[in-house]
């Protein structure tokens, strides 16, 4: 097989080993590939490896030898599926690689807004503690999350985790998910009762037609003066604006997102300027640990398919 890696770079930046697809037939790997050099370089691949590039109409047209998309990566937004089943070629994705490293993230964004670590770790490098006249201060409230009430919307592999580590700490848990019907965890509920009755309420949706700007001037409108809203889903379920206009108003104490609804943003997002909000740039992901559970699951996708048996198709 002539396999083409097209942006391999994200995932792969020389910390971990494509060497097991050499197995399958010539490799080659690209760490990024601009759009006008897609075609170029996937001319005569029978399987391409992609993660963000984007493969419509109009590319599937210019690529009659591929009978192979191997996405590594969860969503599957950027194929044309419809197209690719026309044409008979095989897509796969990777499910549920992620779980444990972006649920740690969420907790990660949740603890920074609510201990404010960076905060009090640059006051003691600039020597503010030196100087001190006490023996302990802080610089913005800290809050306890025992007892807090985070509401999930999106029930999936990554909720489920979330959940999971939120009663841990002896949270409450309220869930909106389109499709479950029962939780381990804490209780379902209606959307709206979410917003309003929650402390912390975080994202673990995917971006559909019915989820994109889900979260507008509406919803956070109903939240409590004192919420969080956290999300390591995808940035567009989000009206940017709108959160930005809530920030800066004080209408909720605070954000932190690792997705914003273009990546990489672009200067004037306004989630860029935004009052009261962390962002970091889509690493919830990105752990070592997870990037091999990636290119393991990848590596058997592909496998399968060449043995006729369909793993992770879709």
């Amino acid at each position: 097989m002539n396999i083409v890696i097209l942006d391999g770079h994200t995932l792969n930046p020389n910390d971990l080993s494509w060497e097991p697809f050499k197995t399958f037939g010539h490799v080659t790997i690209y760490d990024r590939t601009p759009t006008e050099e897609l075609i170029e370089r996937s001319k005569d691949a029978e399987v391409l490896l992609i993660n963000k590039i984007k493969l419509g109409k109009a590319e599937l047209d210019q690529l009659p030898n591929l009978k192979y998309i191997g996405l590594c990566a969860t969503g599957t937004d950027n194929v044309d599926l419809a197209e690719a089943k026309k044409r008979n070629i095989a897509v796969t994705n990777i499910p549920a690689y992620g779980t444990p490293s972006v649920a740690q993230h969420t907790f990660a964004l949740l603890l920074e807004l609510t201990n404010r670590v960076g905060i009090h770790n640059k006051s003691v490098q600039e020597l503010e503690w030196v100087r001190s006249k006490d023996f302990s201060y802080f610089k913005k409230p800290l809050v306890e999350l025992h007892e807090k009430t985070i509401g999930l919307i999106g029930y999936g592999a990554i909720g489920k985790e979330v959940a999971k580590i939120a009663a841990a700490f002896g949270m409450n848990v309220l869930i909106h998910s389109r499709h479950a019907s029962a939780v381990e965890y804490g209780s379902l509920v209606g959307l709206h009762q979410l917003f309003e009755t929650s402390d912390i309420v975080s994202i673990h949706t995917s971006l559909t037609t019915d989820t994109k700007g889900l979260v507008n001037k509406e919803l956070l409108d109903k939240m409590k003066r004192s919420a969080f809203l956290i999300n390591t889903s995808r940035g567009a379920i989000i009206n940017e604006a709108d959160l930005a206009d809530c920030l800066n108003n004080n209408k909720i104490a605070g954000a932190a997102l690792d997705v914003l609804s273009v990546e990489p943003p672009l200067a004037d997002n306004p989630m860029l300027s935004a009052k009261n909000c962390i962002i970091t740039p889509h690493i919830s992901w990105i752990s070592k640990e997870a990037r091999q559970r990636l290119i393991d699951i990848a590596y058997n996708n592909l496998k399968g398919y060449l043995n006729q048996e369909a793993i992770n198709q879709v």
